[in-house]
């Protein structure tokens, strides 16, 4: 397709409206002869003459004519398209369902303080928690997912990123656990016990065995869980040691206590990397009102759930 000049349409519509030359040349403030050359090319582009003299004046051709009901409006169509785009946005009435792709541990820890926080502020506004199999870009870029909630890892460079909340992992297992028993839990005393390790990739080793390798030591993992909360139901019916975010357990912890009946939560003996949490997004949505608003209250509620940042 030939490239095409949209300030055609906006000289035609002039051209159409005044009927003449001189008068679309003071609509569109240029002069005569530059009105003359784009008539010239307007003609061409069109293979119709448009406006043929008639005495001292212009006429409309047929052509001209049927397009002179037509090009106001395509005129004004193509303004709008071309314009910056506007930002009067009504939360309140606003019709859309937003798709969020995190894990199982968001999920649980933050959904409902985000449902009441979109509820309260959009009513109409539905959310979709999708499941988060893998790290793919596609869904993203495709449009079937408007938020991606994890940690950065290899993604897609055109991703946009805003970070959400530091979190750490901490060791989880069912109150009367014999590690309790004595007065502090030691690296040896952690990897003597058997432990429910949480992965995606089918992996029995992360960073703790790392760190546990570095003081010749070796935990033993006897069972593998997709999700945190699976490990941690596994923990507390069972002897199993769980490894999990801090955020998986609430925001109200008390002496160690876990706001899930049952488990009791310790520090890990051995450090840790400390686990950056991140909203991501494509770019295409970066100037859409509706989504900015969207991606603003999820930033907002982590945060306010987990103000370490």
């Amino acid at each position: 397709m030939d490239d095409v000049d949209l300030n055609l349409l906006r000289a035609l519509d002039a051209l159409l409206i005044e009927g003449g030359v001189t008068g679309a040349a003071r609509r569109l403030g240029l002069s005569r002869s530059a009105v003359s050359r784009t008539l010239a090319r307007l003609r061409s582009v069109t293979g119709d003459p448009l406006l043929v003299r008639a005495g001292r004046g212009l006429v409309a051709t047929p052509y001209a004519a049927e397009l002179r009901e037509r090009v106001p409006a395509l005129s004004r169509e193509v303004l709008a398209v071309l314009r910056p785009a506007t930002n009067n946005l009504d939360i309140a009435s606003l019709e859309r369902t937003f798709t969020i792709r995190a894990n199982e541990g968001f999920v649980a820890g933050l959904s409902v303080a985000l449902v009441a926080a979109i509820t309260k502020a959009a009513p109409r506004i539905r959310l979709r928690f999708a499941p988060k199999a893998e790290k793919d870009a596609r869904p993203l870029r495709e449009g079937q997912i408007d938020l991606e909630i994890g940690v950065l890892g290899v993604f897609a460079p055109e991703v946009r990123t805003r970070s959400l909340f530091r979190d750490s992992f901490v060791g989880l297992a069912r109150i009367g656990h014999p590690l309790f028993s004595g007065a502090d839990i030691t690296p040896e005393s952690y990897a003597a016990c058997d432990h429910v390790v949480t992965s995606r990739k089918g992996e029995f080793t992360g960073p703790v065995d790392d760190a546990l390798a570095e003081l010749r030591l070796q935990r033993t993992a006897s069972v593998m869980v997709p999700g945190f909360p699976d490990a941690m139901q596994i923990a507390r019916h069972s002897d199993l040691v769980a490894l999990v975010p801090r955020s998986c357990l609430g925001n109200n912890l008390e002496n160690g206590q876990t706001a899930t009946a049952g488990l009791q939560s310790f520090d890990l003996p051995v450090r840790t990397p400390e686990i950056v949490v991140s909203a991501m997004w494509h770019p295409r949505m970066d100037a859409d009102a509706a989504h900015r608003w969207f991606r603003d209250t999820v930033v907002s509620v982590c945060r306010t759930a987990n103000p370490r940042r």
